[in-house]
């Protein structure tokens, strides 16, 4: 592929003590690939990119008028002074109020590195950590509405990757050296969009150097992502193989005159429950005026691009829901489905030992964590793990959930601790607990184009058992050849047989678990094969 480059996209360019416990500690923090608020509550970004440092006159009025369109989140350009003029410690203080008058949680990023590398006027992402280390005090005691974005795209192309690796190992451990404890947001190399996949592959390296576990990770996704096929690869391997939150920090409907998915950015990140800022809020330079998601500053009057960002269906207005950090308490749905919660959750609390079966779980949309023991709403840490309160868990949809399992051997939950996954995990027997026909198997084409489609197997334990260990097999008759897959063990070419990781083997009464893939087609029409496996016989 020809090295991408995103340039600037904005007018300027032409012209303190560690506490003891996770459990209780204040701000956000990174729990599987899921973000929690300070609450404790799941937080998925829903907002827009707003160039503070090159328009500082017009940051109060933009925080509001973001607000009133629904976005819960807004990531506000700095500059430390490397190409810019520097954003001093008082006018960072201030534009942190004003999005905490506005409920808004502020991603903090430094702009001056971008494209280090390769252009030539970029900071170094050193400088960068110095300039938060300047301005820490106003930082400090901000976790529960800060999230520090270290460096805008700090590489451009051609960086190794040991160099990405290396220089965010760094700055993670100086910053938390610092006693910062907020949590940190990385960037992509190849200025965000990852063609050459250095963070897709390395992401787990560079949380590890968190001692806090608390790292995620952002994806610009312009013209590389140009088809659903493509960004869902990205998001699904990227989360199975890391087991760490990631959100699309940047995105338009177009960039330099090339088209974008913009609808596939907002479908997958809904699908998948990961965040998404759309760049950016108004004074694009010419070239890319339409990133403007605004047209001359003016909430009344959106761009095509800022009307879909905000009123398509997936869009603000339908998906933001704003931190529970703004709602003064300490537990709370993330979603209105809370309100539709079944009558029985409503008698759990937080202290009674009458609540759901000791060996429950809760299914969170494919995944399972225990259900918490103290906690009745929301997501706590308990017995060192992340668990999910019996209300929340009993307000998600079918086939989510709680699952009862009264003799389940083990637990599947997912760890919290970011450096514990493994793209290659190893797979569980194939021999499962179910009797044979106690269960559905289903082949579905999801996305479809001329050379391939993305498929899915979706696998549903219908018995009574648990099922630990499953495993199912298919063939291609016309020629059709995997290329990529996820959430799965692949074996095999053509017969395949997919087999369980670690973190999905066990399958409860009524659960569903879906593992996906990339196809070469062999013909015209996909072709559908017929399963087999002990949930399929």
């Amino acid at each position: 592929m020809n090295a991408i480059k995103k340039t600037l996209a904005c007018a300027a360019l032409g012209a303190s003590a560690l506490s003891a416990a996770i459990g209780v500690q204040a701000g956000f923090q990174v729990s599987g690939t899921q973000l929690l608020d300070g609450n404790g509550n799941p937080f998925i970004m829903r907002g827009v990119n707003h160039p503070h440092t090159w328009f500082t006159g017009r940051t109060e009025q933009a925080l509001s008028d973001i607000a009133s369109l629904n976005a819960n989140t807004v990531r506000i350009v700095l500059s430390d002074g490397q190409q810019w003029t520097r954003n001093s410690a008082a006018d960072v203080a201030q534009v942190i109020e004003w999005c905490k008058d506005n409920e808004l949680i502020a991603v903090l990023e430094v702009h001056d590195a971008t494209g280090y590398g390769e252009q030539d006027s970029a900071g170094t992402l050193e400088n960068v950590v110095d300039y938060w280390l300047d301005i820490a005090p106003v930082l400090e005691g901000q976790e529960d509405y800060v999230i520090i974005n270290i460096a805008n795209e700090p590489f451009g192309n051609g960086v190794t990757a040991s160099t990405w690796v290396d220089q965010h190992v760094d700055a993670i451990q100086r910053l938390r050296e610092a006693g910062l404890t907020h949590t940190l947001l990385v960037d992509a190399a190849n200025w965000g969009q990852d063609w050459q996949g250095v963070m897709r592959d390395n992401a787990s390296t560079v949380a590890a150097a968190d001692e806090r576990n608390n790292t995620l990770f952002s994806v610009h996704m312009y013209e590389v992502y140009q088809d659903r096929s493509t960004i869902e690869n990205y998001v699904s391997t990227f989360l199975s193989t890391h087991n760490l939150p990631l959100i699309v920090g940047e995105f338009g409907a177009d960039h330099y005159g090339n088209e974008v998915d913009e609808a596939s950015v907002l479908s997958v990140a809904e699908d998948y429950g990961i965040g998404y800022l759309g760049w950016s809020w108004s004074g694009n330079s010419s070239e890319v005026a339409s990133l403007d998601i605004t047209l001359n500053w003016d909430v009344d009057n959106l761009s095509s691009w800022g009307d879909f960002l905000i009123n398509s269906s997936n869009g603000l207005r339908q998906t933001a829901q704003t931190a529970t950090v703004y709602e003064g308490q300490s537990s709370s749905s993330s979603s209105d489905a809370s309100s539709s919660s079944s009558s029985s959750s409503s008698s759990v609390s937080s202290s009674s030992s009458s609540g759901p079966d000791m060996g429950a779980q809760c299914n969170w949309y494919g995944t399972l964590y225990p259900l918490c023991e103290s906690t009745a709403s929301g997501w706590g840490w308990e017995n060192n793990e992340s668990c999910v309160g019996p209300e929340s868990c009993s307000a998600q949809p079918d086939p989510y959930g709680i699952v009862d399992s009264s003799s389940s051997s083990s637990s599947s939950s997912t760890s919290s601790s970011s450096s514990s996954s493994s793209s290659s995990s190893s797979s569980h027997s194939s021999s499962s607990s179910a009797q044979p026909g106690a269960g559905d198997c289903e082949y579905q084409i999801t996305n479809e184009w001329s050379s391939g489609y993305t498929g899915a197997v979706r696998l549903t334990n219908s018995g009574t058992q648990p099922v630990d260990g499953w495993s199912v097999s298919w063939e291609y008759s016309d020629g059709s050849r995997i290329t990529n897959s996820w959430n799965a063990e692949l074996s095999g070419n053509n017969p395949y047989s997919a087999a369980n990781l670690d973190w999905n083997g066990v399958l409860q009464p009524g659960q569903t678990i879906e593992i996906g893939f990339q196809v070469n087609k062999g013909g015209a029409e996909a072709q559908v094969p017929g399963l087999s496996g002990p949930l399929c016989d």
